[in-house]
């Protein structure tokens, strides 16, 4: 990456610049190859961040069905990750997991395991037998106590589980039906709408060696680091994610050698390697620092994202733009990459993330707001959907971190908090879950590459020309959705 005129003399935020348009011979988006560069490769840049709100087994199922990866924050017990792991390893990776219910489940309680997945449907079933599918629509207009049984429609499509997203999407399309329920042998394996059955066919899914969805796992710096590093690996992990506000100190450094010993050690016994990644930082020195101790993939970001409260509170941080670029640049010194975390508010945000050298970006908030995130559905005195967000660094985050600690220590913990403990945040109507989201997000990022003249994400960091802009430069490019 270049810049139009001469380099800037201060940081810059993602807001600060943009991209100017290049010659190319990319004359379409899906000839845009966006396999991330951070030495995992998976076919998206993309990783839902280590958030309580945001990351568990639906958001991990989902994001590497579309090709991205997302991972299981620190705070969760090692058992409880090592299951949702299983079952993220048991998903289909083409048919969405379904939500099902017993014919005896109450309206009630079937509308809200219904919110925690995009499809809009449960599925009714019985010694493995399926016997319907309850919408949102038909269980809102019933009593709440009412049971799944009697209000559940049996004009379903069934599909065997050889069938192909197009022969779906042709059933759906004649039947003029909305979800297709897919079986083998008669017993259900998942389920597939008319645009899954087209993104099945646009997005390839993130996959380890043996076929399965892949997902991640936060490791804190305090503590046992052996022994958590080693119970992820063995829960199955695809990446450790070595995770603390202050990458660039002591501690982290000594815990990231442990976690690279344990790693190399996991190697040798069973075969398999599982990249690291430490964080957060935003300078070169940071990076190489983290480099020399073992990590593989460096996360860059201090104070950007939306729940973080860091820069106010001790004016600490940097602007995001410039700190992945030069972290980036360092990192690629040393044949590593970076992963762009926070500060993502826009598919633009991403495009020049990766511009600017990173191998990935990692968004939390802007995730917060769908089905998939790991909150309950919530509805605001207008109606409208939201699910609650709090940043990892907030008090709520802490309580929950410090759990086993003495009620002194938790409750002194507590008095240092960085971060808002609760947020709303809203489910957009035109995109409610992450599948709509990543449409979005790689529908921008495939055009900035074909107006980079890049077909893939290497020759997209390479080509792409950035210029500094104000902020009515940056108000410029704001669509008006009402006249002025």
């Amino acid at each position: 990456m270049r810049f139009l005129n001469e380099t800037p003399a201060h940081d810059l935020t993602y807001s600060d610049v943009f991209m100017v348009p290049g010659r190319s011979d990319v004359t379409s988006r899906l000839d845009v190859d966006l396999t991330s560069t951070d030495g995992l490769a998976t076919p998206l840049p993309l990783v839902a961040a280590n958030m309580t709100a945001v990351s568990g087994r639906r958001m991990a199922e989902t994001m590497a069905r579309r090709g991205g990866l997302a991972i299981f924050p620190q705070d969760i017990p090692a058992d409880v990750v090592a299951r949702s792991i299983s079952k993220v390893k048991a998903a289909h990776p083409v048919f969405d997991t379904p939500i099902t219910v017993a014919p005896d489940t109450t309206v009630g309680e079937t509308l809200t395991l219904i919110g925690k997945r995009s499809h809009g449907v449960a599925v009714v079933v019985q010694r493995d037998e399926v016997l319907g599918l309850v919408s949102a629509s038909d269980a809102r207009s019933a009593d709440r106590f009412a049971q799944a049984k009697d209000v559940l429609t049996t004009d379903v499509s069934l599909m065997d589980v050889g069938a192909s997203p197009e022969d779906v999407f042709n059933k759906l399309s004649e039947q003029h039906q909305k979800v297709a329920v897919v079986v083998d042998g008669g017993r259900l394996v998942g389920i597939m709408n008319s645009k899954g059955a087209l993104r099945s066919n646009i997005y390839s899914p993130a996959l380890d060696e043996q076929g399965r969805l892949r997902a991640g796992v936060a490791v804190g710096i305090n503590g046992d680091v052996a022994a958590k590093a080693r119970a992820a690996l063995e829960a199955g992990a695809d990446v450790l994610v070595m995770d603390t506000a202050h990458g660039h100190q002591e501690k982290m450094i000594g815990a990231l050698r442990v976690a690279r010993d344990v790693r190399d050690a996991y190697a040798g016994e069973t075969g398999r390697h599982v990249l690291v990644v430490a964080g957060n930082v935003v300078t070169a020195q940071g990076t190489v620092d983290l480099v020399e101790a073992g990590a593989d993939i460096i996360k860059v970001g201090v104070g950007p994202g939306a729940m973080c409260t860091t820069r106010m509170q001790t004016g600490v941080g940097r602007p995001q733009f410039s700190a992945v670029l030069e972290a980036a640049g360092a990192a690629a010194e040393l044949g590593k990459s970076v992963w762009a975390d926070g500060g993502v508010k826009f598919p633009r945000d991403v495009a020049l993330a990766l511009a600017a050298g990173a191998g990935s970006v990692m968004i939390g908030s802007w995730f917060a707001g769908t089905h998939e995130s790991t909150g309950d559905q919530l509805f605001d005195h207008e109606g409208r959907a939201y699910k609650e967000s709090f940043g990892m660094a907030s008090a709520r985050a802490v309580r929950q971190r410090t759990r086993e600690q003495s009620a002194y220590d938790r409750a002194r913990a507590a008095l240092f908090e960085e971060g808002i403990s609760s947020s709303r945040m809203y489910l957009d109507p035109a995109r409610p879950g992450i599948e709509d989201l990543l449409d979005w997000i790689t529908s921008g990022v495939r055009s900035s590459a074909t107006y980079a003249g890049a077909r893939n994400l290497t020759e997209f960091a390479e080509r792409a020309v950035v210029g500094v802009q104000s902020g009515s430069g940056f108000e410029e490019g704001r669509p008006v959705e009402k006249s002025w």
